[in-house]
């Protein structure tokens, strides 16, 4: 028995999680945990971006991204290009001040980089295009890291489901054909850990395929495509 298929463009969402109601997580479950999550951080960073080189986050980055107007000032740089912080408080309706501020968090764990252009609230930032420069911890890091690290999954969470909102107010303006195309849908599937792991590997060289298959066309559009496999059965009990 195979799930229906929501009419393309239809939302199903559930609600935000509550971030004040989930504690850290720390010891065997907080290490599986973390594995998840670092998964999660990259896509995160990394999927409004046309680079798939990996996206490396130490543990002083986690804890520093950790903060909403922080992880959303990455997504911005990553997906729109360097920009200054006048301009980045416009985009995320904060205030300049506070942006720079946050700007320069960003930048002394590396994840941002100030271009040189400009000076003061008119200096140009990037995003770094392979995140921190120091190299990724095998540990991580105790509670802290994984705090960071749960914060910025549910956060990712948070942030498709804005991201589709967006689309449901909007997508009356767009032509036929792009309504026709984008929205949610979802297929079961029954599989091993390993035959996802392969599903995953393959939907990944697919996505690669069509990265800039749409360069040079007027008609290209940059299209986030989410991919979040979940599981229906309930755990197995040891």
């Amino acid at each position: 028995m195979s799930l229906p298929t929501p009419r393309r463009g239809l939302q199903i969402l559930a609600p935000t999680p509550d971030l004040s109601t989930n504690p850290p997580v720390s010891g065997r479950v907080g290490a599986s945990r973390a594995c998840l999550c670092k998964r999660i951080v990259h896509n995160y960073c990394a999927f409004v971006t046309t680079s798939s080189a990996p996206f490396h986050v130490d543990g002083p980055g986690l804890r520093v991204l950790a903060h909403p107007v922080r992880a959303r000032l990455m997504a911005e740089l990553r997906g729109t290009g360097p920009a200054t912080a006048t301009a980045l408080a416009a985009r995320l309706r904060t205030n300049t001040g506070a942006t720079s501020y946050h700007l320069r968090k960003l930048a002394e764990v590396g994840l941002v980089v100030d271009t040189g252009e400009g000076t003061g609230r008119r200096r140009l930032w990037a995003a770094s295009p392979g995140g921190s420069p120091r190299p990724e911890p095998a540990d991580d890091g105790g509670d802290d890291d994984d705090a960071a690290l749960d914060w910025l999954a549910r956060d990712y969470v948070q942030h498709f489901a804005e991201k589709a909102q967006d689309w449901l107010d909007t997508r009356a303006d767009w032509p036929g054909d792009w309504q026709e195309q984008v929205g949610l849908e979802d297929h079961l599937v029954l599989v091993t850990p390993a035959q996802l792991a392969a599903l995953r590997g393959e939907l990944h060289d697919l996505l690669e395929r069509y990265r800039r298959v749409g360069a040079g066309s007027p008609q290209a559009k940059r299209v986030s495509v989410y991919t979040c496999p979940l599981p229906v059965d309930p755990p197995r009990r040891t």
